[in-house]
């Protein structure tokens, strides 16, 4: 039933030095800046984020995939990357992890994982892992399209989209059922998996292997669905406030009439980027991460 991640939603405390970042390091383009307005606010059910200042920003690929960066609402706690449940890393398509990672020492994006194949063969997927200026954490990773049987895309800029999200949750089997049987998406095999960056978060041995499946969108994208440990808590949030963080994935879909999901709020017309008057809704899954559909029955 989804079609396409048009945009992921990072709240930080600290909006211009964030923006500053994306913009020198990763040469990110801010396209449209403001803020959230009450309209907005009343479809996410958060009465807190209304007025807070947001920029819009996207890669210097163009592509249509967006990273809105929105300020904190007051009394916000803080999110440290891996250490709960919800919303934990973006993923980007770039074409040299190991220049990148040269490019980026003594940036704001720090390194947590060195550039590593994560297959064999002529020519792998690579990638490496980094915490950016407000504690996000991110996989930045050149994709080969074929080598792994999944159309995901590859990077045409050093640094290009997000192409694949990760959530994290305590309970594997309900993400997974989510993701199948309410939102349409077909899962990826089951397996566990090394995780270096979620073993460190949780003082575990590196060899650690962690549970894992993936939930497919038509092409380009993935969710990627981690099982985390018993004890990781929600993410606290203000009242009527998103979380810090990784707060918000939006996806595109022909339909919202077809998605049997909970609304925090009625499903409606939003003007502004990127919504251009279409119809949205927020929901949350079940390790929450807060979901934005947008209607879009012209396209991706």
């Amino acid at each position: 039933m989804l079609r396409a991640i048009a945009v992921v939603t990072l709240v930080v405390q600290q909006l211009a030095g964030v923006e500053m970042a994306y913009r020198d390091d990763l040469h990110y383009e801010a396209i449209d800046r403001g803020a959230v307005t009450g309209e907005l606010a009343a479809v996410w059910d958060t009465p807190a984020m209304a007025g807070r200042d947001y920029v819009l920003m996207r890669p210097a690929s163009g592509a249509d995939v967006h990273l809105r960066l929105v300020q904190a609402a007051p009394g916000s706690p803080p999110a440290t990357a891996f250490r709960t449940t919800g919303w934990n890393a973006a993923e980007l398509l770039v074409t040299d992890p190991d220049m990148l990672a040269l490019r980026l020492d003594g940036s704001a994006f720090r390194m947590i994982g060195p550039p590593r194949n994560l297959a064999a063969g002529e020519n792998p997927t690579r990638a490496m892992q980094v915490l950016g200026p407000a504690g996000e954490a991110l996989y930045l990773t050149r994709f080969v399209p074929g080598a792994s049987g999944l159309d995901l895309g590859r990077a045409v800029t050093p640094v290009d989209r997000v192409f694949i999200m990760v959530v994290g949750g305590r309970d594997l089997d309900a993400l997974r059922a989510f993701y199948r049987d309410t939102l349409g998406l077909p899962l990826t095999e089951y397996g566990r998996w090394p995780i270096g960056v979620l073993a460190t978060a949780w003082s575990l041995p590196p060899e650690t292997r962690f549970a894992l499946a993936g939930a497919a969108l038509p092409r380009d994208f993935m969710v990627e669905l981690d099982d985390y440990p018993d004890q990781a808590p929600a993410r606290r949030r203000a009242s009527g406030a998103l979380p810090v963080g990784w707060a918000m994935v939006t996806f595109t879909a022909r339909e919202l009439d077809g998605l049997a999901v909970t609304w925090r709020s009625r499903p409606r017309p939003v003007a502004g980027q990127p919504y251009r008057g279409r119809t949205t809704g927020v929901t949350v899954g079940p390790a929450g991460e807060w979901i934005e559909v947008i209607e879009a029955p012209e396209g991706r």
